[in-house]
Parts: C-alpha cells; structure tokens; sequence
C-alpha cells in the first residue's frame, strides 16, 4: 500500500519515461505513478500497465519526426510536461581497444544519443515552461574514466552527458533543471535472485534509482541543475 506521503510526492506533474520496458523502466514509472504524477511510459514495444495514472505510448524514438509527433501528442492530451526521464540505452563492449568494433559505436550512439537528442529537443520548450522541470539521464563511471574495452559505450555516454550540461545550460534562470545520475551498475531483483550469494558491490537497485529520480523534485532546480549525481554509494 502506499503511504500518503508517496502519493503526494510528485502529484499533479505530467512525467514522460522514456525506454520504459525492462525492469529499469518499470521501477522508474511505477515509483512516479505512486508518488501521485501522471506518467507517460514510452517505449519501442506495447506495454500492458495496471495503473490509470500510467499511460503506455509506442514510438520509434530514432525517428525525429515521430518523436515531435509523440511529445505534440502528448503536450495536447495532458496541457504541461513537467518531467523527461531517458532511460533509453544498451551496452557493448569488448576485451582490448584493439578488439572494438565501430558497428557497437553505431549502434550505441543511435541508442544513447540520438534518442537523448530528439527527445530533448521535443520536450525543451514545454520543460522550460513548466514550474518545476526535470530532466535526467542515467550514466555510468566510464564515461569520465573508461576502460579500453569499452571505448564505444564510454564516448557514447559522456556524449550524452555533454549534451546533458549544455541542455543544464539552457534552462539558466528558469525552475527547470537538468542532472545526470552516476552508478556503477544497476541491480534488479532477478539478479539476486539469480545469485543470491553475490554481493553487488556497489550497485545501485533500480528501486532505488526510481526513489533518487522521483527525489528531483524536491531539490530546488537551481541547486539541481547541471550537476552529477553519484547513486553508486547507496
């Protein structure tokens, strides 16, 4: 059941998830939904949710034309967005820098940050225009320190995280705020139950990462914005 303080928490913001499937996006949206906002899950493939406060959306997010579609839809049926959550990724990699192979960049940086840049742009107004805005992109440690074997996913993230600041940049002197949330590694329950002996150093449980995004709102945009929060010590 949940309390009466989770339910107010993010109540009456409109909050779009994008790249809700998987066991990320689903803590993500449900956290959100919980906590009293309207979420729009986005993702590449229907969804089923048994929430009236959640509403699934199909769209093809390397497509800019069909993401402004999306967000206009989404702007006319809800009036506001006060909320972008990219989830949106993948992983590649390999042994040895000598190893890496530039169809992994390809792929990751449609995945990473392509979609990071049509979403964005879609969404820029409407979050600029919102009282409390949000923005967040989820990345990972190597993309200040990578490691040879992953040359493609750590440049594809620190993109993204590049072009996270300069959306920061943008929202200078309004009450919308853009941030990056750091882990090491994200850890779902399967994983413990799979391997219930190991210890996760580290990691950060997707519940816990939902509980840090639908955190945002309570910190002010101007402390918030253009900052990296590291969730890998929790």
């Amino acid at each position: 059941m949940t309390s009466s303080a989770e339910s107010s928490h993010n109540a009456g913001r409109v909050v779009v998830v994008a790249g809700s499937g998987g066991a990320t996006g689903h803590a993500v949206v449900r956290r959100l939904a919980a906590g009293g906002a309207r979420v729009v899950a986005a993702g590449r493939s229907p969804q089923q949710w048994d929430d009236e406060r959640i509403t699934g959306a199909v769209v093809d997010l390397l497509d800019s034309g069909a993401t402004r579609a999306f967000a206009d839809g989404v702007i006319a049926e809800h009036g506001r967005v006060d909320g972008l959550i990219q989830l949106v990724g993948g992983w590649r990699g390999g042994k040895t820098f000598g190893d890496t192979d530039l169809a992994d960049w390809d792929f990751l940086h449609g995945q990473i940050v392509r979609t990071l840049q049509h979403t964005t742009l879609a969404f820029h107004e409407e979050l600029r225009r919102s009282p409390d805005g949000r923005f967040t992109i989820v990345s990972q440690h190597a993309a200040q320190h990578p490691a040879q074997g992953v040359a493609a996913y750590a440049t594809a993230k620190a993109a993204a995280e590049a072009w996270t600041l300069a959306l920061a940049d943008s929202f200078a002197g309004t009450d919308a705020a853009a941030a990056i949330l750091v882990v090491k590694a994200l850890l779902t329950d399967a994983m413990r139950a799979e391997h219930p002996d190991k210890a996760y150093p580290g990691f950060t449980h997707v519940d816990d990462l939902a509980e840090a995004i639908a955190d945002l709102w309570n910190r002010p945009a101007q402390e918030l914005n253009g900052t990296r929060l590291d969730l890998s010590q929790h």
